[in-house]
């Protein structure tokens, strides 16, 4: 599975950096102006790591805001893309969220992961990890899919399972199989609720200019979510 995440996001790496932050409206103009409004709009003097940076769009964002950011993803081609994105004014590694991460104990203020646990079948080492290199009150800030969104692709759904979906994708006019998982509403905040501290959970509303561009998929996304935001904060003390 792991293997089959890295080499089809190699594969759409290309799409990523040159396409989907002006294509992709589910990217652009819903999930990640939801989330940007969670960042804070000052980040200077904070250390940053971004889990999961794709073609480093968000990775860039979190710069200009002032943060010393250490971005990371599995896909070598991905972090090559975000290389190239951020040249050498962030530290970008292609690392396995899976694995232990080589950072120092309490060295990030604010973890950032976008769109990415889904394609993770477990996520307790990770978190285990991200609450290990947060600071005393550090934030953390992830999307993934929705629960009740990603259940439909599914012709035999078992919802309280953790369920492999092979979904498929056109990104730059090719068809992708996209392997990712889909997890109950209670796993993914008891997950997150035995590391961190719940600030906030959001299920996001696509902007105006979605309206504009697509109104058929706005007036879906209004009335049912595609993507989960959780808003956490390090806890002192594991449950």
């Amino acid at each position: 599975m792991k293997e089959k995440v890295r080499d089809t996001f190699n594969q759409m790496a290309n799409a990523y950096e040159h396409s989907v932050d002006s294509d992709n409206l589910y990217n652009a103009e819903y999930e990640r102006p939801a989330m940007m409004e969670r960042v804070p709009e000052n980040l200077t003097g904070k250390k940053v790591l971004d889990a999961g940076c794709a073609a480093g769009w968000y990775t860039l964002q979190l710069m200009k805001r002032g943060a010393e950011v250490v971005a990371i993803d599995m896909s070598p081609e991905m972090a090559e893309a975000a290389k190239r994105r951020v040249e050498d004014h962030a530290q970008v590694l292609c690392l396995d969220l899976e694995e232990a991460l080589p950072f120092e104990d309490e060295s990030f203020d604010f973890i950032l992961s976008s769109l990415t646990l889904h394609y993770l079948k477990d996520w307790e080492g990770t978190f285990t990890e991200f609450h290990r290199v947060l600071k005393p009150g550090g934030s953390f800030l992830f999307s993934v899919h929705h629960p009740l969104t990603d259940i439909r692709l599914l012709d035999s759904p078992e919802y309280f399972s953790t369920e492999l979906i092979i979904d498929e994708w056109k990104k730059d006019g090719k068809m992708f199989k996209v392997p990712f998982y889909r997890r109950p509403l209670n796993e993914i905040l008891n997950r997150t609720l035995a590391h961190f501290e719940l600030v906030q959970v959001v299920e996001p509303l696509p902007t105006e200019a979605f309206r504009e561009r697509d109104p058929e998929r706005f007036e879906r996304l209004m009335k049912e979510p595609n993507f989960l935001i959780v808003d956490a904060k390090k806890k002192t003390v594991i449950s």
